[in-house]
């Protein structure tokens, strides 16, 4: 038997959190000496405190460990426990790898000393023959589906010159999932509708429009900018907005190489 003292030297783990386990019913002690309440455990329970330890580590919380040391012999059960917190684990890694490249472009555009206006103006975009996929993804982020999906779905399309490819935001909202958008590229010639891919004619449309060049993480920046100037300016939004990509990731991995312009329908 170990009194607590030489246990928590054992186990690296302090009397404190020794005492807070019991409490939670996590680890008990072997004994607990009735006249002077001293805590006893086996030298056992040290590979039951090294369970606990490395679970911590894994991240997992002390109400989880709890239901896992109760089932630490069934290896179904802690596959599922072990599948379920890499997959945690594996959004929170790309939340943070997105936070860090905000991070980073904020600071490269403090360096560069990047005046933050943008320049708006009024223009008709004309009637255009188009290549549409029209659909309903996950996430904003999922737009690149709908042209995964135009590129399955038609590999011989001869763009127009210049070639647009943009995409139209159809929900009245943002919208945390569920998210309604049409993808569209200007071809030329006649082609025959596919299960999703869709050819028509858009209609000319009179635009206060933007160009961002850069990274995306400015794209709220520009949206407050346009809307801004178009109130000032004695406009109306008159239809969805869309974004024309005429530099987007098909053609670059670097952000900053990025040409974004921003359209908004007025009138």
């Amino acid at each position: 038997m170990l009194k607590i003292g030489d246990f928590s030297k054992l186990s690296r783990v302090s009397i404190r959190m020794l005492r807070h386990y019991d409490d939670i019913g996590l680890l008990k002690p072997a004994e607990i000496d009735e006249f002077s309440g001293y805590r006893y455990y086996h030298e056992e329970q040290l590979f039951t405190i090294g369970r606990i330890t490395a679970l911590k580590d894994m991240g997992f919380s002390l109400a989880d460990i709890i239901k896992m040391l109760d089932n630490y012999d069934d290896k179904e059960m802690m596959d599922n426990f072990f599948s379920e917190r890499q997959k945690e684990l594996s959004k929170l890694s790309e939340e943070t790898q997105y936070k860090l490249m905000l991070l980073d472009s904020a600071r490269k555009r403090l360096r560069k000393e990047q005046n933050m206006s943008y320049d708006v103006t009024v223009k008709t975009i004309p009637e255009r023959y188009a290549a549409t996929v029209h659909m309903i993804v996950p996430r904003y982020e999922d737009e690149g589906m709908l042209w995964s999906t135009m590129r399955s779905e038609c590999n011989n399309l001869n763009p127009s010159d210049p070639c647009l490819a943009a995409a139209e935001f159809l929900d009245d909202e943002y919208k945390e999932e569920n998210v309604e958008i049409i993808a569209w590229m200007t071809v030329k010639g006649t082609y025959t509708d596919t299960e999703h891919v869709k050819f028509k004619s858009l209609p000319a449309v009179k635009v206060a429009s933007c160009i961002l060049k850069g990274g995306y993480d400015q794209m709220g920046e520009v949206y407050a900018t346009v809307a801004s100037w178009i109130k000032e300016n004695g406009y109306k939004m008159n239809g969805h907005m869309f974004n024309i990509y005429h530099v987007s990731p098909a053609q670059t991995q670097n952000p900053d190489e990025y040409v974004t312009e921003v359209c908004f329908p007025v009138e």
